[in-house]
């Protein structure tokens, strides 16, 4: 297959893009570098640009004549700063998505596959959601890509495009070959803030003690990246039996590992796998910071044929390994 991925030099859009080559696809990058690394492109096929472009999109088509399908990655991601500036988060995540719809219409590619995110449910009672939890979005971040979800079925229900969402819960690690990783270095999700830490031998700061959780930190499936790309390959080869199944041409799959871990049984784990210790304090949540939640995958085993293989712990061994030889790798130098 031919696959377009926009966002596809950032962290997830570039493990994808390595996933999709070593299963044999060919993949075209799309990327206006805003938080993507142009390190993550070498070797292969890359426009940089706006998702939103037309005139930039039809040359990608006209160069690579045959897209079988695009992976949208692309969308400002960070809750805090979404709380702060909703307009902008709303511009960028909905209103380009809406404009790439109609650019892959007019261009006759039909099959798309959405990064979505499980920071779109309501957890239950006993904190797992399944593809049928009540949807309330707790930010303007999470806000966003129930949005675009909404906007994807509408479009679907019209028999002239076809999508599947994939609702990711929490991705960490690294690429396991260490081509790619988190290209900043200062990331703001809990693993990279505890690796923050422990580098600079400064106390890590839980942020929320008081949820209902078995000791009170806050809940997340932490689901290794390159389990994450792995569901992207699946989700593409068996597309079209996906949404056919679905008689809808739209499908949502959440993409978890069915396992629930507290912020506090993360430090323990970050412990264990490094065999040092992390000083932890304790904060007040953040801006839209929410309890979490952790993932039903029987839809994902059933229709994509995947289940999550990587452990929490070799996420950070990944995470630790990435974090060592991420400047050259950005830089170019070698490693």
């Amino acid at each position: 297959m031919r696959i377009l991925i926009t966002g596809g030099a950032g962290y997830i859009g570039s493990t994808i893009a390595s996933a999709c080559e070593d299963a044999g696809h060919e993949v075209v990058i799309l990327d206006d570098l805003s938080a993507g690394a142009r390190a993550f492109t070498t070797g292969r096929a890359f426009y940089e640009g706006d998702i939103a472009d037309g005139a930039l999109l039809e040359k990608i088509f006209a160069d690579h004549p045959g897209i079988d399908a695009v992976v949208h990655c692309a969308a400002a991601i960070v809750v805090p700063e979404s709380v702060a500036e909703p307009l902008r988060y709303y511009d960028n995540n909905v209103g380009k998505t809406v404009r790439l719809v109609a650019h892959l219409q007019r261009l006759g590619c039909t099959r798309l596959v959405f990064s979505s995110s499980a920071s779109i449910y309501v957890a239950g009672d006993d904190l797992t959601v399944d593809e049928s939890a009540t949807v309330a979005p707790s930010s303007p971040y999470a806000t966003t890509k129930a949005m675009v979800e909404t906007i994807l079925r509408d479009v679907c229900a019209t028999g002239t495009f076809s999508a599947i969402s994939l609702r990711y819960f929490n991705p960490v690690g690294a690429d396991p070959q260490l081509r790619t990783g988190l290209q900043t270095a200062r990331p703001t999700h809990a693993l990279g803030k505890l690796i923050e830490a422990y580098e600079n031998g400064v106390p890590f700061t839980i942020t929320g003690t008081d949820w209902p959780t078995r000791d009170g930190s806050a809940i997340r499936d932490y689901i290794h990246v390159w389990d994450l790309a792995r569901a992207h390959v699946a989700a593409l080869e068996r597309f079209d039996d996906v949404v056919s199944a679905a008689g809808s041409s739209y499908e949502v799959i959440n993409v978890g590992t069915g396992d629930g871990t507290t912020v506090r049984e993360l430090v323990a784990a970050f412990e264990a796998a490094t065999g040092g210790h992390v000083e932890v304090v304790e904060g007040p949540s953040r801006p839209g910071d929410v309890i979490g939640c952790y993932s039903l995958t029987g839809r994902a085993t059933r229709e994509l044929g995947w289940r999550a293989e990587l452990s929490i712990e070799q996420a950070i061994k990944d995470a630790l390994a990435w974090a060592q030889r991420r400047e050259a790798v950005l830089a170019g130098r070698p490693v």
